[in-house]
């Protein structure tokens, strides 16, 4: 019984372990269980007398050959389940990407400058970051890119991007190749490793580089902060340079003529109101005088074009440097050059006539070092519209009006020809332009490169222009050319043109074909191997000549062409230059071509005529004194005449008319504003007469009337 027991015990066993894992068991693997299953119970019942324990020893149980055969299917798991449950694969994530762009207004060769990226910023462009990621397809990338600049949605010419080089300052610009599907995630993410801007330049137009208002949408992400003088929200990046301007507009402007006009009630309760007795409106006492000059002549201004009626419409002119002149074409088809010049200047100072004043001050009391100091600090303040109204102020003097404003722009032309009172290097004058009158040519100071002393020179040229001022005369024809454009191996060089008197020697010893001596070649030697040229020889000395002339004409001013370029670029006087060549010999004309003669001034002058109503002298006063000033003028030098026009206008530019009044006083007097030479009636002679007009003259280089 036992045996038995056991072997049917041990075949129920085995039956059920067989059913088990063939429930189990694949269709692959279930035909093969079902064979070794088989085989054992054959096995079994053969050697079923030797009895179960028998068994078992001697062949090893199902279980055993089970595991055997599939150990992935019954062996105990240990640690981490081999086949977990199955669940969705989750889809792979981008990692986010912040790329750093730079819109620009147009192609450039290299990075902005810090003065460019200040202009950029105000303008609605420079640098700003966008969030993307790896997975953003060149279409996303543009509607991306105008939400971060406004400007970018108004170019229909495409646009590429750059990235730069390593290092410091400006830096090369290189091209960042779009693939066959444009700009993706993967290629900026590749392009600005290592925190590198991205620079989007459009590829066949200009944008505008003029200042937005400070609520434009290019400006509505950005922090904002009040400003304290003006109380007015400017985005935080622009705020430091709006200070600035800030500072310099409200300083000393309690006569503001925006502030005055505006008839606030509040303003006018708190001070005391006079009429004008030219316009009859009400200003303060403490501004009427003021007003009252300025309203005279405004008055003249506008009975003068009152019959001339303007019909077109201001459309912005963009000039070649980026900068926008904003006038209208009128002028472009006007045959005369010098109305031209007129018609252009009118538009353009009438486009900003309603801007806050610039505010120009001078005190006359002061040293003259610190008298050019003002005007250089003036002219160096960036991003400046000169256009607007000009408020000038001289502090220690009585004068008002735009006498005062004529005198300003006349010692700036008188500067940029004498030199400023300033030690620069180791010298009492610094001359911006050096050589001989018709022949002046920038300094070739690397010192005045690196002050910027030739961009306040190209603002103030701008600046006289803008308001009808002296322009400099005597420029060198080779650097006018190279200035406007022109290569220097085009440009018409003489040895005039150099203003080193040594080096002009030396080169003109290789001029015609006379025999060098051993000295002379010695000199032509060290000359050619200092500015880099081969050595003298029988073939090249020709060749040699002209190109150190050049260099010593215009090789080493290069900088200082460029830098004057760029103070022009900021006024219209270089959109007129570029659009009308016929200009050229008016805004820079050769020595003499803008002095004047006895003869044109005496035509031009008003004389005093017989009135009944005078009882201070008589006719025969009035012309003795109109003969004293009649003979004067007749044998006055160049600069006498030129000081009396200065004294009598308050600068030296010739009017179309000059007025003489017989008047009581001690010393004759001019009334710049309204041109008027005020004369004593007391002189008996000539002698005195001439005496003391000398006296006056001169005194125009030091305010007005300090005699």
């Amino acid at each position: 019984m036992d045996a038995n027991d056991g072997a049917s015990g041990s075949q129920s066993d085995v039956m059920q372990s067989a059913r088990h894992l063939l429930q189990l068991l694949a269709s692959t693997g279930r035909q093969q269980g079902s064979d070794i299953a088989n085989q054992d119970m054959r096995e079994q019942r053969q050697g079923g007398h030797h009895g179960g324990i028998a068994y078992q020893q001697e062949r090893p149980s199902v279980q055993m050959e089970m595991t055997r055969s599939f150990p992935g299917i019954f062996t105990k798991s240990r640690g981490k389940r081999r086949f977990p449950a199955a669940n969705l694969v989750p889809a792979k994530k981008f990692k986010p990407l912040e790329v750093a762009f730079y819109l620009l207004p147009k192609q450039f060769e290299k990075t902005p400058k810090e003065q460019e990226q200040i202009i950029h910023l105000q303008a609605g462009l420079g640098r700003r970051t966008a969030h993307l990621d790896e997975s953003t397809t060149h279409e996303e990338l543009c509607d991306a890119l105008k939400v971060l600049f406004p400007k970018l949605g108004t170019v229909t010419g495409g646009w590429l991007l750059y990235t730069s080089s390593g290092g410091w300052g400006s830096r090369k610009l290189s091209l960042v190749a779009p693939d066959d599907t444009g700009y993706t995630g993967k290629l900026l993410k590749a392009a600005s490793r290592g925190g590198k801007n991205l620079y989007i330049a459009p590829i066949q137009e200009e944008l505008s580089t003029n200042s937005l208002p400070l609520t434009d949408d290019a400006f509505r992400n950005m922090p904002k902060s009040t400003c304290q003088k003006c109380e007015a929200a400017v985005p935080l990046p622009l705020l430091t340079e709006h200070i600035k301007s800030c500072d310099v507009i409200h300083v000393g402007s309690d006569d503001n003529l925006i502030n005055v006009d505006s008839g606030d009630p509040e303003e006018s309760k708190s001070a005391d109101m006079q009429e004008c007795p030219v316009c009859t409106k009400m200003f303060p006492t403490d501004f009427i005088e003021a007003h009252a000059s300025s309203c005279g002549e405004s008055a003249g201004n506008e009975v003068m074009h009152a019959s001339t009626v303007i019909m077109e419409e201001q459309a912005a002119m963009p000039g070649p440097s980026g900068t926008c002149a904003a006038v209208t074409d009128g002028w472009l088809t006007v045959s005369d050059p010098t109305k031209a010049i007129s018609q252009c200047v009118d538009s353009f100072l009438r486009i900003h006539e309603v801007e806050t004043p610039l505010l120009l001050s001078m005190d006359i009391r002061r040293s003259p070092a610190e008298q050019d100091m003002a005007l250089i600090s003036f002219y160096k303040r960036p991003n400046v519209e000169w256009g607007r109204p000009l408020n000038c102020r001289l502090e220690g003097d009585t004068a008002i009006g735009q006498g005062v404003t004529r005198f300003f722009l006349s010692t700036c032309i008188e500067k940029l020809k004498s030199g400023f009172c300033i030690n620069f290097a180791n010298s009492n004058v610094t001359r911006l332009f050096e050589g001989e009158p018709g022949h002046l040519v920038p300094s070739a100071s690397h010192f005045l490169v690196e002050s910027d002393m030739f961009l306040v020179a190209g603002r103030m040229l701008g600046h006289s222009f803008l308001h009808g001022g002296p322009c400099l005369s005597g420029f060198s024809p080779a650097v006018v050319h190279v200035l406007l454009g022109g290569s220097p191996e085009t440009a018409t060089v003489t040895l005039e043109d150099c203003p080193d008197l040594d080096i002009r020697e030396t080169i003109a010893l290789l001029e015609g074909e006379s025999k060098l001596s051993e000295k002379d070649t010695v000199s032509v030697q060290d000359l050619a191997h200092a500015w880099d040229f081969p050595s003298l020889t029988e073939n090249n000395r020709k060749w040699l000549f002209e190109k150190l002339l050049i260099h010593a004409v215009i090789g080493r001013v290069t900088r200082q062409i460029k830098q004057l370029r760029r103070g022009l670029k900021e006024t219209p006087m270089w959109t007129v230059l570029t659009q009308r060549p016929d200009t050229v010999a008016i805004l820079f004309p050769k020595r003499g071509e803008g002095n004047f003669s006895p003869e044109v001034l005496l035509q031009r002058i008003t004389w005093p005529r017989e009135d009944e109503d005078d009882e201070d002298y008589s006719v025969d006063t009035k012309c003795r004194m109109s003969g004293y000033l009649r003979q004067f003028i007749a044998n006055a030098t160049l600069t006498e005449l030129t000081n009396l026009v200065k004294f009598w206008t308050g600068w030296e530019i010739l009017p179309t008319s000059l007025c003489v009044e017989v008047v009581m006083g001690r010393c004759p007097t001019a009334s710049t504003c309204f041109e008027t030479l005020r004369i004593p009636g007391h002189y008996k002679d000539y002698a005195s007469f001439k005496s003391d007009i000398l006296a006056c003259i001169y005194s125009c280089q030091t305010g007005f009337g300090l005699v």
